[in-house]
């Protein structure tokens, strides 16, 4: 069972995306994402119809991102959680709904325009973080993750 977060849970999901044709339905997603947790960075590739690339990453490298997640520890859980419940994020855990209802955003980007990338893939990034539903996810204590 994968604990969130780490690359091998980003790589259970990459992997579980990267078998459904489902996923290529969506169009082509060219972007680098990240994903930060507390202290932790993980940055995922997505090329065409794959995520190609995970790893996890440092601070410094969100310049580098088109666009970075971002919310505390257990906002993520409460996410997962509710994507697992429900086999799809609700309206309410949806990356959309969660960005909208953050003052400073949930998708954070030191370049508007790349940030843009957020908005323009929103519906396959989406689909990544709902393919997480067909795993077991452990969770991390928070203070691991601070």
């Amino acid at each position: 069972m994968p604990t969130f977060p780490s690359v091998e849970w980003f790589n259970a999901i990459k992997d579980l995306v990267n078998s459904d044709p489902a996923f290529r339905q969506l169009g082509t997603v060219d972007s680098v994402v990240g994903v930060k947790v507390g202290n932790k960075v993980y940055e995922l590739t997505f090329e065409a119809f794959e995520c190609t690339n995970v790893r996890e990453a440092t601070e410094n490298a969100l310049r580098d991102m088109d666009f970075w997640l971002e919310q505390p520890y257990d906002k993520w859980q409460e996410m997962l959680q509710n994507i697992k419940r429900n086999g799809a994020a609700d309206l309410q855990h949806t990356l959309n709904t969660i960005d909208l209802n953050m003052p400073d955003g949930f998708a954070r980007s030191h370049d508007g325009y790349r940030r843009d990338a957020f908005y323009r893939f929103n519906q396959s990034i989406q689909d990544f973080f709902n393919a997480s539903a067909k795993i077991d996810t452990q969770f991390a204590e928070p203070a691991a993750v601070a």
